[in-house]
């Protein structure tokens, strides 16, 4: 800090006043997952279906998004829950750091058939994975899948695996 501060007093007023505006600037536009850690996302949904059931599943797409997940929900709800969409498929593995409430998870291929669904509990960091390659993973309120008869083979349908909703 006293760094910059000695270089900024070198400076014309109106280079450091530039200097100062590029600080703020790039300070805003740096990533905020650090901010982020402590609260928790909302992001766009959209419609997705398991048999007769409607799914509205907010989206999360980028690496940050994918991080902070559904961390520090207090309530999600009934037929609520967040769709992880990956770049390429591969063994995706969860956990539960900072999740307060429980979650059940289905990993899913491209043609929206479930590989498998488990159950995890909250606030622990027991690994989760897809016992295939996946690009798609639906995490839902605890019991969901299983309510629902939802399991290994059953289809989603909708926009992210090429069937309308």
């Amino acid at each position: 800090m006293s760094r910059i501060v000695f270089q900024v007093a070198s400076m014309s007023i109106w280079k450091a006043a530039a200097t100062a505006l590029s600080l703020c600037v790039l300070t805003s536009l740096a990533p905020t997952s650090a901010l982020a850690q402590d609260r928790a996302q909302h992001l766009p949904t959209m419609t997705l279906g398991a048999g007769m059931h409607n799914i509205k599943a907010e989206i999360a797409e980028t690496p940050q998004e994918h991080e902070i997940g559904l961390m520090y929900r207090t309530s999600m709800g009934t037929n609520e829950g967040m769709l992880f969409i990956f770049e390429r498929p591969g063994q995706q593995c969860f956990w539960m750091k900072n999740t307060l409430i429980p979650l059940a998870v289905a990993f899913v291929g491209d043609d929206g058939t479930v590989v498998n669904v488990d159950e995890m509990k909250p606030q622990t960091l027991d690994p989760h994975c897809s016992t295939k390659p996946v690009r798609f993973v639906l995490e839902m309120n605890t019991g969901w899948f299983t309510k629902r008869g939802i399991k290994e083979g059953s289809k989603l349908s909708g926009a992210p695996f090429g069937t309308a909703r």
